[in-house]
């Protein structure tokens, strides 16, 4: 953990060093309904590159929802979205090159039963990224020995645990080599026993550097990682603070009544 927020605190010199303040992603005044349900009422956020955040809330509060706009698969009614220089809007062509950066994990593995583990994680770089089958499995077995499932490969879905499927899901968005993780909740269909190894997998991608929005419940994930939380009520962003302040002294009554139900 020491080692994790050196690194942390070193990125944050090199950027303001560097003068590197641009984000990654920008969500500005996005609002999305489902019929007359407003699930995100004008909702802002920034993720500079290299950032760590964890979205948190109750349910309902429009969490997954937001990280399912950011990658398009819930088209937004109102505001911006831009995702790595490109806004997001109807137009095919800046979806697909959006999702060819943003690596996603669900609550749901959603691997493909009759491919095996490597397949699996070779499958879209060969069909997106256009490598060659020798080239796709060498980078998924380097993936797969990452998060430390490569004795797995040869493996089908169904003959996994939850918590190795999980790492599989997450080594197949790695293959894609994404500049921007989301995770929705990765830990929250799984077996108490086996959410230990996928937090840990998730511990080691943000030692690597990698830029990741994630909706959790798990709050030590979120002292140990993040580098902001942002909380969320009703479809809007309440507070966001650094882990040591939100969790010491949050700010609103609906945040510390929140933390009050899920920390004990």
């Amino acid at each position: 953990m020491r080692n994790l927020r050196e690194k942390k605190m070193a990125r944050e010199i090199a950027a303001n060093e560097t003068g590197r303040s641009a984000a990654i992603v920008t969500v500005e005044n996005v609002v999305k309904r489902f019929g007359g349900f407003t699930a995100l009422s004008d909702v802002n956020l920034s993720v500079r590159a290299g950032e760590k955040i964890v979205l948190c809330g109750p349910s309902g509060s429009g969490k997954s929802t937001l990280i399912r706009c950011i990658n398009h698969i819930e088209k937004h009614d109102g505001g911006r979205i831009v995702v790595d220089g490109i806004e997001l809007s109807d137009r095919m062509s800046d979806i697909n090159d959006v999702r060819r950066e943003v690596g996603m994990v669900f609550q749901s593995f959603n691997l493909f039963p009759h491919l095996s583990v490597v397949e699996n994680c070779m499958l879209a770089p060969i069909k997106v990224r256009g490598l060659s089958r020798a080239e796709a499995h060498e980078r998924a077995i380097g993936v797969l020995r990452k998060v430390r499932i490569h004795d797995q490969a040869s493996k089908y879905p169904g003959q996994l645990s939850g918590g190795q499927q999980q790492r599989v899901a997450i080594a197949r968005a790695l293959c894609m080599q994404p500049k921007i993780m989301l995770f929705d909740e990765p830990t929250s269909a799984l077996d108490p026993e086996m959410v230990k190894e996928v937090l840990d997998t998730m511990v080691e991608l943000a030692r690597d550097g990698m830029t990741m929005v994630c909706v959790t419940h798990e709050m030590g994930f979120a002292r140990e990682v993040a580098d902001r939380v942002v909380f969320m009520d009703r479809g809007a962003i309440v507070e966001e603070a650094d882990p040591e302040t939100f969790f010491r002294a949050p700010r609103t009554e609906r945040a510390r009544a929140f933390l009050g139900q899920i920390i004990h």
